[in-house]
């Protein structure tokens, strides 16, 4: 047999025979390393290690070091186990799909009329799932006939599997039919599976059912609801245990419940997905503001306002409503179709618009506090985090082709410099074309270089992110990680050369003739509402000073302190603090205690001493006493760390 070569990613060329595979070059580099294998990605894409390596390709062999490669190998893998202990548990039960996810796994159920599960069963399952993983079972891919199986699905009743493949030959390029489909064995059990999967179950190492949701078959309303049972699975014990300690940590930080016990914000029936603020919450919106708009200010950006409520011709000439009106939602109004906006944008071009501009002008800055509209399906609502309301710390630069470069590297030193306020190190991906997008592909070669150049300049490293622009542009997204170590994306900086083109804008040059100026759309927090979500669980309700809806409580010891504690609260309140007053008849223990659970940064305690004194006994959220000082003191303390956002 003639030799083939394949390339590791160490760029070294490893010599196999012809028709080997992947456990066969595992096993060429070592036994530890064959010992070890799990899979293999072959021209960066996962298969088993049984396939067989094509010539020439590039290899990497996954492990259990590989990361999120590995750790998706294994629950997938879990997945299937539990499906094998859902069908012997609950006889009749009809099994769809069950992928790897972020952090987990999911299996959807149909269960027999009459069966009911939840979290209370889940020790019952996981039990015999250990058994299935203690087995040892193999994973064996068969390729069949598309007649096989659908015999065979058909004779177990299983007819979610049966849609399934019916769907992927019906809806197969008549030039590539498909004839036939993967099953995958383990034990008694053999499912529907494109794969990959690790050698065998003994691969997955510790693993949890977590919770039980409802789940339309689909994602159709109109279809049969399924149980999704949710779960997670490590290598080790000690990695599940740490991410369940994370998930605890998450729930007790959840922001939803903060909110309701901090008094934050509500939300009503009555206007689902648009948050209600307290006014508490507000005390942060409007500190954020401030943060906002004087930030904007010293950069040369100019507030703007603009309508929420535009007829639809504007949506149709910039492009969304091709591209986006199943988000939108629309009025009639004397006869007209009006759309609330989703965007900023086609306003801020309105703007640029009703003045004849000069080439000395750009760049032309407008930001504002927009607030836009957007239809999220009420499932995918979660609190201040996907909301249909939003608030956007949005703004519009108007540019030469010359400036380009310089404004995305205005904006990203922008973001750079609000992320570093709240402790975020931000990780850069520059999202190109996606597959439904306007302009020419010179046009986006264009954009896409100058953002890459921009990137470039400034010696940052980021990843590619293929087809997750805009439809009009090219962007870099700012992505961060909370106090938990999740990721979220909050900033964006978009390219675009369509609106300009499509909104018919221009300016004056040198040469007295009319040019179309290029847009950088910037958003850098993203939107007030999810932005103070995050905030709040990356501080698990414990703001920074000068975010800190109350500042200080000035504390009374008993009913004769009353008069001194209020004096003081309104000489802090006069210095520009936000202060509160607990004079109840209670003792100083349990007032403490329940400004300890408000979180409130400082708590001032009044008695006889500090009222002869002019004084208060201060104490700090979470670290106890700090001594006495008098108030100016106190005043001329905190109010330096407010002034200068520590």
């Amino acid at each position: 047999m003639r030799p083939m070569k394949v390339t590791l990613p160490d760029g070294k060329e490893l010599e196999l025979a012809d028709g080997a595979t992947g456990a066969d070059a595992a096993a060429s580099i070592g036994p530890g390393l064959a010992k070890a294998a799990l899979a293999v990605k072959v021209d960066g894409t996962t298969r088993d290690l049984t396939a067989a390596l094509p010539d020439g390709a590039t290899l990497e062999i996954i492990t259990d070091r590989s990361g999120d490669d590995a750790l998706a190998l294994i629950r997938h893998d879990t997945a299937h186990v539990l499906a094998a202990a859902m069908l012997e548990l609950y006889p009749g039960v009809k099994i769809s799909i069950g992928p790897a996810i972020e952090n987990g796994f999911y299996y959807d159920f149909d269960f027999p009329d009459g069966v009911t599960f939840s979290d209370a069963d889940f020790e019952r399952v996981e039990a015999k799932m250990k058994e299935h993983v203690a087995a040892d079972e193999a994973f064996v891919r068969e390729d069949v006939s598309v007649g096989d199986a659908l015999a065979r699905f058909r004779a177990e009743g299983q007819d979610y599997k049966v849609e399934l493949i019916e769907d992927l030959v019906n809806d197969a390029d008549p030039a590539h039919p498909v004839d036939t489909v993967s099953l995958y064995t383990n034990g008694p059990f053999t499912d529907l599976c494109r794969g990959p999967h690790a050698p065998t179950t003994r691969r997955i190492g510790a693993f949890k059912l977590q919770s039980v949701a409802g789940a339309y078959w689909r994602g159709d309303s109109d279809r049969q609801m399924l149980t999704r049972v949710y779960g997670t699975a490590f290598f080790k014990q000690k990695e599940l245990d740490a991410h369940l300690h994370l998930l605890e940590e998450a729930r007790a930080r959840d922001h939803r419940k903060l909110g309701r016990e901090l008094g934050l914000f509500t939300f009503s029936d009555l206007s689902p997905g648009m948050p209600l603020w307290q006014p508490p919450g507000m005390v942060i919106w409007n500190q954020l503001t401030d943060l906002w708009r004087s930030e904007n200010r010293v950069r040369g950006y100019e507030e703007v306002k603009t309508p929420i409520l535009w007829d639809v011709e504007l949506f149709k000439a910039s492009g969304h409503w091709d591209n986006y009106r199943e988000n939108m939602y629309f009025s009639e109004v004397e006869g007209r179709t009006f759309g609330l906006k989703p965007m900023n944008c086609p306003g801020h071009v309105q703007l640029f618009k009703d003045v004849r501009r000069s080439y000395r002008e750009l760049p032309i800055r407008f930001s504002e506090q927009g607030l836009v509209h957007r239809h999220e399906p009420s499932g995918t609502l979660h609190g201040l985090m996907r909301v249909r309301h939003i608030t956007q710390d949005d703004a519009h630069i108007f540019c030469t082709e010359d400036q380009i470069e310089d404004g995305e590297v205005g904006c990203m030193d922008f973001g750079f410099a609000l992320y570093e306020l709240f402790g975020f190190e931000p990780k850069l991906e520059l999202s190109t074309r996606p597959e439904k997008r306007l302009g020419s592909d010179e046009m986006w070669d264009r954009a896409e270089a100058a953002l890459k150049n921009a990137l470039d300049r400034q010696e940052l490293d980021y990843e590619i992110n293929a087809g997750d622009g805009a439809f009009y542009g090219p962007k870099i997204d700012l992505h961060m990680r909370d106090s938990l170590g999740r990721s979220w994306q909050l900033g964006t900086v978009q390219l675009d050369y369509q609106m300009p083109e499509r909104l018919d804008i221009h300016y004056i040059g040198a040469d007295n003739a009319e040019h179309r100026p290029v847009m950088i759309h910037r958003a850098l927090l993203g939107s007030f509402e999810r932005f103070i979500g995050i905030l709040v669980e990356h501080y698990a309700g414990e703001f920074p000073l000068w975010l800190a809806p109350t500042q200080a409580t000035v504390l009374s010891i008993s009913e004769r302190h009353n008069d001194a504690a209020a004096q003081t609260r309104e000489r802090l309140r006069a210095a520009g603090l936000r202060v509160a007053l607990d004079d109840r008849n209670e003792s100083v223990g349990r007032k403490i205690r329940d400004a300890e659970l408000a979180k409130v940064p400082y708590m001032l305690v009044v008695g006889d001493r500090e009222a002869e004194s002019g004084s208060v006994s201060v104490r700090r959220h979470g670290e106890g006493d700090q001594g006495t000082v008098t108030v100016d003191e106190f005043v001329a303390t905190i109010g330096e760390l407010v002034a200068a956002r520590k």
